[in-house]
């Protein structure tokens, strides 16, 4: 393991919140390792970062993750890095009613946002849960504790999402482990996940909520939970303002 060089990794980082968290995270000077499907969004997000930031190392991984051996391959990857920051952006929605979705689409969907997710989480911690300074930080949703219309399996791969994360942050906490276990749960936010949601091409934010946020916006808050000694960011829906607490669910 190169313990020379420090680096975050970032699922999902080709589009979206994951994308807006790399430069955000460029920008503190952190050395890199971006992961998506698409490799020339993720060249073309390389290139963006280090004109401002020309002395970064970053790592480009061209991996589908919806695949869950793929994580597994990942990892055995990374071995090399010293990841001080693994965050699990990685993942995707979908509106319908349960009777009417897709299975192919939803199977997809419950190995990304749920197994992939769970992967990576035990190997980054079998690994680091006793190295000083390190951080994990899955984004779920406010879906993933609250229910939505139309987005059930969604909000239910979500909920898995929050739960297993808070709990394996009080794991962490009673086994006075030095890695710190977070959990990011945006609100509605403007990226490509509303036309992945519908399956179309087109997705109008501003016919679909009154309020929503940015990119930019919620990787600002992804970097204040970073920054912060706290276990859960989430956005409250009734004035879209963003908070730093403990763990949400009853433990």
């Amino acid at each position: 393991m190169d313990t020379l060089k420090h680096y975050t990794c970032i699922t999902g980082a080709s589009s979206g919140i994951g994308r807006a968290a790399a430069k955000a995270f460029g920008q503190m000077g952190h050395h890199l390792i971006l992961v998506a499907r698409r490799k020339a969004l993720l060249e073309d997000l390389k290139k963006d970062i280090l004109k401002d930031q020309p002395n970064l190392d970053i790592v480009i991984k061209v991996v589908d993750l919806s695949i869950p051996q793929n994580a597994i391959d990942l990892y055995d990857d990374l071995r090399p890095f010293h990841i001080s920051t693994f965050i699990n952006n990685a993942g995707f929605g979908n509106y319908d009613s349960i009777a009417r979705q897709n299975l192919d689409k939803v199977s997809r969907l419950i190995h990304l946002n749920i197994e992939t997710l769970t992967i990576l989480s035990t190997l980054y911690i079998r690994d680091y849960q006793d190295v000083p300074d390190t951080q994990l930080i899955n984004i779920s949703s406010r879906g993933g504790y609250m229910l939505v219309p139309k987005a059930v399996t969604y909000c239910a791969s979500k909920f898995y999402v929050s739960a297993f994360t808070e709990g394996l942050a009080l794991e962490m906490q009673e086994g006075k482990h030095p890695l710190k276990v977070k959990v990011l749960a945006p609100a509605a936010t403007k990226t490509e996940f509303g036309m992945r949601a519908t399956d179309t091409k087109q997705y109008d934010y501003d016919k679909q909520f009154s309020t929503y946020h940015s990119s930019q916006e919620m990787a600002a808050f992804l970097i204040a939970l970073y920054k912060s000694d706290k276990v859960v960011g989430w956005i409250d829906v009734s004035d879209f303002s963003f908070h730093l607490g403990g763990p949400l669910f009853k433990h």
